[in-house]
């Protein structure tokens, strides 16, 4: 009796010590290297939103491609393996009228994409995301991007013909590069700098952020402020995990996502400012383009585009009407 009834504490005691439950652990996963917007945008968040899940949850940022590039981590998230991205330019190969924001000079500034969020992207984008097992819960940014290279000054379109150029993994990057006389291939982020500093490519385009946390300066010689394309970054999750959280869980992510958005905005207005000076402190030799040789050598991509994407003219006319 004796014996049983000290089994019987030993098992009770054991319960009382014994670990809590594992806390859900949110994994984030994005490309952006340390000290680039995304980090910066997706740590904000985090820190935000572990303030408020308490012991509900923990959200965990994993950058620098940890848990894949851009592709990867769409599938990921689709699988159920990552559980939130910071995706850009992607999006367009998983839905073709997010090709909206490849469009050349079609984001005026932030002002204007707030307009474009509000009246285009949440009625008409998002839900074609959610038709490919994907959901987007707020839209940051990846800022207006610019072309470096080894090579020359680019100053007008005839400039790039011949240059090698590194462009993220969307179709219509690579359109819009061929039709001004590039050879633009798509590559993942985590693979440019070496790619650059091998000869492998002559130059890439991307906003000051990753340029300058990439440390791309060291393998660039020219930067030339070409503002070609507005990239706005989606806050994504897959649509299929995102369902088996708890309502109190998606509620707290999905309204700290949209409020952060304007702690990114302020982020990459001042990044505008700060680090095209560093940029050329580091040694690039920096010009401004003739942008309306540009403007007219895009037609043919908006006309393509019009054409394949079925609904797309609608809304790039829209788009520019809400830029006037």
């Amino acid at each position: 009796m004796n014996r049983r009834r000290t089994l019987l504490i030993a098992v009770a005691a054991a319960a009382v010590v014994a670990p809590a439950a594992a806390q859900t652990e949110i994994k984030f996963g994005h490309v952006g290297e340390p000290g680039s917007l995304f980090a910066a945008s997706a740590e904000e968040f985090a820190k935000r939103a572990n303030e408020k899940l308490g012991a509900k949850a923990k959200v965990v940022v994993f950058g620098s491609s940890q848990l894949g590039g851009d592709k990867e981590l769409l599938q990921k998230l689709k699988l159920g393996t990552v559980d939130m991205a910071l995706p850009s330019t992607v999006m367009s190969s998983e839905a073709d009228l997010f090709g909206i924001f490849e469009m050349p000079y079609l984001v005026k500034d932030r002002a204007h994409m707030a307009k474009i969020e509000k009246e285009i992207f949440w009625p008409k984008l998002a839900p074609e995301a959610e038709k490919k097992g994907l959901k987007v819960i707020a839209v940051w940014e990846n800022g207006y991007r610019h072309i470096t290279n080894s090579k020359r000054p680019i100053n007008t379109p005839a400039d790039l013909h011949g240059v090698k150029l590194r462009v993220p993994e969307g179709k219509w990057r690579v359109k819009m590069f061929q039709t001004y006389g590039a050879n633009p291939s798509p590559m993942k982020f985590s693979e440019v700098f070496t790619a650059l500093q091998t000869g492998v490519m002559d130059g890439q385009e991307n906003p000051f952020t990753e340029i300058y946390s990439a440390k791309f300066q060291e393998v660039q010689k020219y930067l030339s402020l070409t503002g070609h394309v507005y990239t706005p970054a989606y806050v994504t999750v897959g649509a299929r995990k995102w369902a088996s959280l708890p309502e109190d869980v998606r509620k707290i992510l999905e309204d700290t996502a949209r409020q952060t958005q304007r702690f990114v905005y302020e982020k990459a207005a001042k990044d505008d400012e700060d680090l095209l000076g560093k940029l050329k402190a580091g040694g690039m030799q920096v010009n401004t383009p003739d942008k309306d040789a540009f403007v007219v050598a895009s037609k043919p991509v908006y006309d393509e585009f019009a054409g394949e994407v079925k609904g797309s003219k609608e809304l790039i006319d829209r788009a520019i009407a809400l830029g006037k």
